[in-house]
């Protein structure tokens, strides 16, 4: 067994190698449109190397619809957008059964496909629909299949939600389901470009060139990183420090922060520390590493806990927005357990 160390180290080196490779190259197509929004790009690809499902959030204008269709257009993936407004309806999204004629002249009820069925499904400005058509995609982010009277229909795999919404501010918009918010893997706000970055998107869309990202990924490949992703290991005190920085989310709970019951009503679910452990894993595959460190926890943090914490009306009438508290849950948690209570 000593013997097929070495082999197994060199096949790990050499896949962690295809996978960053296989990344940038990626990344880089994207880079051809999208300028700038580094920190969002890496976000949307974590969800993607990861297996989830990523929520974009921003003002219009900012580029989010055309981030989520230029990754489509690097991926050989089906791609179907959905734009959401108040009057769309639950079928329109995942479909319904219709009375057809069959060729013996019979009429029987068959299931018409809505357009959930696709490998990359842009919800666009998700938060203009209802919170019903909203849940209709529960099951589907969530089981990857759809119920319609009675019978289940599976969803081809890989498969991701990238879903776009405006500041819940904004007129004609619906907060999303606490539900179906833990659904995503990440909450990315997208902020204002940059003086630089600005001249970059005038110069590429004032003029004839205009560049296309080209295809460089495939399903079978990203389900094949997906897996590798799941065995970088993560050492006990390292998995213990993200398990407290979830539990510290918690108001009055044993491990919560001051400011957590201060200003937290409900904290992170599990999915949010399944989060932040899978998000780690990417980070240290990027890195060349093979071992989750306790930095790789703390550079997810926030995309992976922001919309998992609901405030209570203290912080909502301070004005104090998720990401101030969890930036001060992060200062408070130690890298080392302080009490019996680490996970062994």
């Amino acid at each position: 067994m000593a013997d097929d160390a070495p082999s197994r180290g060199a096949d790990m080196e050499a896949r962690a190698g295809e996978f960053r490779d296989r990344y940038n190259q990626v990344k880089g197509e994207i880079a051809k449109v999208i300028v700038g929004h580094d920190e969002i790009v890496h976000g949307v690809l974590t969800c993607l190397f990861v297996g989830g499902h990523a929520l974009l959030e921003g003002v219009p204008g900012l580029g989010k619809t055309l981030l989520v269709r230029t990754l489509a257009d690097a991926l050989s993936l089906d791609f179907n957008r959905i734009q959401f407004t108040p009057d769309l309806m639950p079928a329109d999204v995942v479909g319904t059964n219709v009375i057809a004629e069959t060729p013996d002249g019979r009429r029987e009820f068959q299931f018409q496909r809505g357009p959930i069925f696709s490998q990359i499904v842009l919800a666009d400005e998700i938060n203009r629909a209802t919170p019903k058509t909203q849940s209709a995609l529960l099951e589907a982010m969530q089981e990857h299949s759809v119920t319609v009277g009675g019978t289940i229909h599976r969803l081809k795999e890989p498969f991701f939600v990238m879903a776009t919404q405006n500041p819940i501010e904004q007129e004609g918009t619906y907060p999303l389901p606490e539900a179906q918010l833990d659904r995503f893997l990440f909450k990315l706000v997208v902020g204002y470009s940059t003086r630089e970055e600005l001249a970059t998107i005038l110069d590429r869309t004032t003029r004839n060139d205009r560049p296309q990202a080209e295809k460089v990924l495939d399903g079978d490949d990203l389900i094949r990183f997906q897996k590798l992703v799941r065995e970088i290991i993560v050492a006990p005190h390292v998995q213990d420090y993200a398990i407290r920085l979830a539990l510290a989310t918690h108001p009055q709970g044993p491990f919560a922060a001051a400011v957590t019951n201060q200003y937290v009503r409900w904290g992170s679910s599990p999915r949010g520390v399944q989060t932040l452990v899978l998000a780690a894993k990417v980070r240290a595959l990027l890195d060349g590493r093979y071992n989750v460190s306790f930095e790789d926890l703390r550079r997810v943090y926030l995309p992976a806990l922001r919309h998992r914490v609901l405030l209570n009306f203290e912080a909502q009438a301070e004005g104090i927005d998720p990401d101030e508290v969890l930036l001060k849950v992060l200062d408070s948690v130690p890298e080392k357990a302080e009490t019996s209570a680490a996970v062994a």
